[in-house]
């Protein structure tokens, strides 16, 4: 007889959350300290720990990274979370993602007490999860850099 009560549960230990290092820089001020606008010493850089969420589509920043960079609130963006919630959240200037050694400008959403690498930064980078090994890798099509897809 078959015991249709009885639970197997398997847990992958070596599945997990993948988190790179990044480096965030203002876009606009390194337009400007490169015509000679904007002293270098000003210039926003910030470097962290960043969680890479494929469920989320953009970059999401904390406010308090976005006020040490010194980005611009541009507008409003509505967000919808995990949980189904919608909330309208800001939208940053262009910020300068670095990870991995490439880098991607895109404007940022403000939310959360993390930064989030979503999947327009991983697309736009051509870089692939590899869950098992908690890392990220280059796409093994184009190892060397990203191949943009037009």
């Amino acid at each position: 007889m078959v015991d249709f009560n009885r639970f197997h549960r398997v847990v992958n230990e070596s599945m997990g959350e993948v988190r790179v290092q990044v480096k965030l820089t203002n876009a606009v001020d390194e337009v400007l300290v490169n015509r000679g606008l904007l002293n270098p010493n000003q210039l926003g850089v910030y470097e962290t720990q960043a969680l890479v969420d494929t469920g989320a589509v953009r970059t999401v920043l904390p406010m308090d990274i976005v006020q040490q960079l010194g980005l611009r609130i541009r507008g409003q963006q509505l967000a919808q979370y995990a949980d189904g919630r919608r909330e309208s959240v800001g939208l940053t200037e262009p910020v300068i993602i670095e990870v991995e050694g490439r880098e991607t400008t895109e404007a940022a959403l403000v939310a959360g007490d993390e930064v989030l690498i979503g999947q327009t930064v991983l697309e736009t980078l051509d870089l692939h999860v590899d869950c098992k090994n908690q890392r990220l890798i280059p796409n093994p099509a184009h190892p060397e850099s990203p191949v943009f897809r037009i």
